[in-house]
């Protein structure tokens, strides 16, 4: 009855090490997908992170453009005003020519000028409408460009100002 006795708690101990066993497996797996899970998420943390500091970088000049649209607008201003207060007209041509560089560095690094031309239909996303006038063309056309507008890299500085059709 012994050897009986002793036997049955051989098979007691053995179902316990087979559940003990089971229990650490079901432990290591649990542990090796929140592992798993970790890591995935820290991969995605990583691409979020370079997407926002690339916008972050493309964006860092944002305020300086906006300083250097109003000196491109004085270049415009004087471009339109001609040589009507008397001075040299080659220091005109010299600073129309400053003017024309800068606008090139600007479009270099991401700055373009919004198109608003007569008879385009206006784009409240582009444009900016200041006044509406009579004129021959269908309503809500651009009749007159008042003043330039600018996008850097897809974002609008400054609407084009202009006039329209009524």
């Amino acid at each position: 009855m012994n050897d009986y006795k002793e036997k049955n708690n051989m098979g007691d101990a053995q179902d316990d090490s087979q559940t003990d066993l089971q229990k650490c497996e079901q432990a290591r797996d649990e542990n090796l997908n929140g592992w798993k899970r970790a890591k995935a998420d820290l991969i995605n943390y990583q691409k979020d992170e370079v997407k926002r500091l690339e916008e972050m970088a493309k964006f860092s000049n944002w305020d300086l453009i906006r300083e250097l649209v109003a000196v491109l607008d004085s270049f415009a201003a004087m471009e339109a005003s001609g040589n009507n207060d008397g001075g040299d007209a080659s220091d005109l041509k010299g600073l129309l020519m400053i003017g024309r560089q800068l606008e090139d560095v600007l479009k270099k690094r991401g700055l373009e000028r919004i198109k608003a031309e007569v008879g385009q239909q206006l784009d409240t996303s582009l444009h900016e409408a200041v006044e509406e006038m009579a004129a021959n063309g269908p309503p809500g056309s651009i009749v007159e460009e008042v003043g330039r507008g600018y996008v850097f890299n897809g974002r609008v500085v400054r609407p084009a100002r202009v006039k329209i059709n009524k």
